[in-house]
C-alpha cells in the first residue's frame, strides 16, 4: 500500500472530493488535514459493543477520532460498523444504543451539526427486495431496524445502504439480465417494471435503492435520505466467476457515474440524488474468500486506472497509459462482421468516412479491417459512457495499436496526425451529458450536487 501522503495525493490528483474510511486510521486522518476533503470515518464491527456499553467510551472515541483533528480535517460523518445487523448479529440490539451515544458525544463537542452518524447495513435486512413497491424489513415495529429509523429521523442523518446489483445478479438464478445489473439499456421487451406502481426501473441499482425508500416507508419514516454507502463490481474473479471482469467494472462503474451524476432519484423519489460511494479505491489482495473477494478496486496503488475511468461523465479518461483498442476477432463469420460494421456505421455513429475508397484505412479492402476501424471508433468514443466491445462476439480488445501506415485508429498516440482532416461531424454525437461535461481532467470536480464517491479501505 502507499503511504498515507501518497494515498491523499492519489485522491488529490483524481480529484475525489469525498472518502471513506473503514475506520479512523490516524495516519489517513493526518494526511487529509487541510485538504478540504470531505471524510466519513467508521466505527470498527470489534467497537461497536464497547462504544454501545459505555458513554465514556464513545466520548474517549469521539475526542480521539474526531474532535481533535477537526476543522483541519474535515470529518463530516460517523459510520458505525459495516452491516451489523446481518454482519454481527448478536451486537445488533445496542447498535442503536452506540450511535446514540456518539451523537451524545458530538454534542458535548459541539460537533453535532458537522457531523452525521450512522450506520451502513447491507440490502440482506431486506428480504424480498423486488418489486421494491412491497419490499419491506424482516423486523417488527420495535426492531432494531425501527430505532434505527427513528434515531436517524430525530438527527436528522440519512440511512447509509450497502447496494451491491453484482450480488442481485449473480445470486439470482438468471431471474434478470446482466444488462439490468450494468445499467445498460434494456430493450422495450425487457425492460422491468413494478407491477404495483408501473414504474420502470432502468437499472438494478435503482431498484435496490426505492426498495429500501419503500421499506422505510412502510414503517412510517418517509423523509430520510439515503445514501449508498458501498458500491462496485469486481474486476477479476475465479473460474466459477464469469461475470467478474475488467469490462463489466468499466461498464458498470462509467454508467454509475453517468447515473448518478445527473442529480436524480429513482422512481418513487426523482427530485432526491442518489449520492453515492464506490467501493472501493484498492485491491484487497489478502482478503479472504473467492478470488472476486480481492479485485473491488478501481485503481493500482500506483495511481492509474484499471480500467479507463471518465470522473463525474468526462470525456476525458483517467486510466493507465498503455491504450487499449477494440478490434475485430480473426475468428469471427464475415455474416457477423457485416452485421457490426453496418451497426457501428449507422446506429453507432462511428467515423466511417476514412474507410471508404480512396482513403488513407481504405485498404486492405475487406469486412475484418473495416470492422476494426468502425468498432475501434465506436469504443473509444463511447466507453466513456458504459459502451463495450463486443458486438455480437465478434470484437475483442487489444493493447496492440493496430495503425498502419496513413491509417491512425483513434486512440492512438498519433491520433492527433489526423486532427483536421476529417468533416465536420465526423466524430459522433454530443455526448448525452452536454457540452458543460466535456471538461479537462485538471478542471473536473469528482463531487458534484450529487455524485460517485470513493471509499479508501485501509
Amino acid at each position: 500500500m502507499p503511504s498515507a501522503s501518497e494515498v491523499v495525493s492519489i485522491i488529490k490528483t483524481h480529484r475525489i472530493t469525498h472518502v471513506r474510511l473503514y475506520d479512523a486510521d490516524s495516519h489517513m486522518l493526518k494526511a487529509l488535514a487541510d485538504s478540504g476533503i470531505e471524510v466519513t470515518v467508521g466505527v470498527t464491527n470489534e467497537e461497536v459493543l464497547g462504544i454501545g456499553e459505555s458513554a465514556s467510551a464513545a466520548a474517549a472515541w469521539v475526542s480521539k477520532n474526531v474532535a481533535s483533528y477537526v476543522p483541519s480535517t474535515n470529518i463530516t460523518a460517523i459510520a458505525v460498523g459495516s452491516e451489523v445487523l446481518t454482519s454481527i448479529p448478536h451486537a445488533a440490539p445496542i447498535l442503536v444504543t452506540a450511535m446514540n451515544n456518539l451523537h451524545k458525544a458530538l454534542v458535548a463537542s459541539n460537533l453535532n451539526f458537522q457531523v452525521k452518524v450512522s450506520s451502513p447495513q447491507s440490502l440482506d435486512i431486506i428480504p424480498e427486495p423486488f418489486p421494491p413497491s412491497t419490499a419491506a424489513f424482516n423486523s417488527s415495529p420495535n426492531s432494531t431496524v425501527y430505532q434505527l429509523l427513528q434515531f436517524l429521523n430525530n438527527t436528522n442523518s440519512y440511512f447509509m445502504l450497502n447496494a451491491y446489483p453484482y450480488y442481485g445478479y449473480t445470486n439470482g438464478n438468471g431471474i434478470f439480465p446482466i444488462d439490468y445489473a450494468l445499467f445498460k439499456p434494456l430493450p422495450s421487451v425487457k425492460q422491468i417494471v413494478d407491477p404495483n406502481t408501473l414504474f420502470h426501473y432502468n437499472s438494478m441499482f435503482d431498484a435496490m435503492v426505492d426498495a429500501t425508500y419503500y421499506s422505510m416507508d412502510a414503517l412510517n419514516f418517509s423523509g430520510i435520505p439515503i445514501v449508498v454507502t458501498e458500491t462496485g463490481w469486481p474486476w477479476q474473479g475465479g473460474p466459477n466467476e464469469p461475470d467478474a471482469t475488467v469490462e463489466n467494472a468499466g461498464t458498470f462503474i462509467n454508467y454509475l457515474i453517468r447515473r448518478v451524476s445527473n442529480d436524480s432519484g429513482p422512481p418513487s423519489r426523482p427530485n432526491i440524488p442518489i449520492n453515492t460511494y464506490i467501493y472501493e479505491l484498492f485491491n484487497e489482495d489478502k482478503r479472504r474468500g473467492p478470488v472476486s473477494e480481492k479485485n473491488w478496486g478501481v485503481l493500482y496503488t500506483n495511481g492509474t486506472a484499471v480500467f479507463p475511468l471518465s470522473l463525474s461523465g468526462s470525456s476525458q479518461i483517467m486510466g493507465n497509459v498503455t491504450t487499449v483498442f477494440c478490434v475485430a476477432k480473426d475468428d469471427a463469420s464475415e455474416d457477423k462482421l457485416q452485421d457490426g460494421l453496418n451497426w457501428a456505421c449507422g446506429q453507432g455513429q462511428a467515423n466511417c468516412s476514412v474507410i471508404q475508397s480512396g482513403q488513407p484505412c481504405y485498404l486492405p479492402n475487406n469486412i475484418k479491417n473495416h470492422a476494426s476501424y468502425a468498432y475501434n471508433d465506436y469504443y473509444q468514443r463511447m466507453h466513456t459512457v458504459g459502451a463495450t466491445c463486443d458486438f455480437d462476439g465478434t470484437a475483442t480488445i487489444t493493447t496492440n495499436d493496430p495503425s498502419y501506415r496513413s491509417c491512425i485508429f483513434t486512440g492512438s498516440s498519433n491520433s492527433s496526425a489526423r486532427e483536421g482532416l476529417l468533416p465536420p461531424g465526423a466524430f459522433g454525437p454530443v455526448s448525452p451529458l452536454g457540452e458543460s461535461m466535456k471538461l479537462l481532467v485538471s478542471k473536473v470536480r469528482y463531487v458534484i450536487s450529487a455524485a460517485c464517491l470513493l471509499i479508501i479501505l485501509l
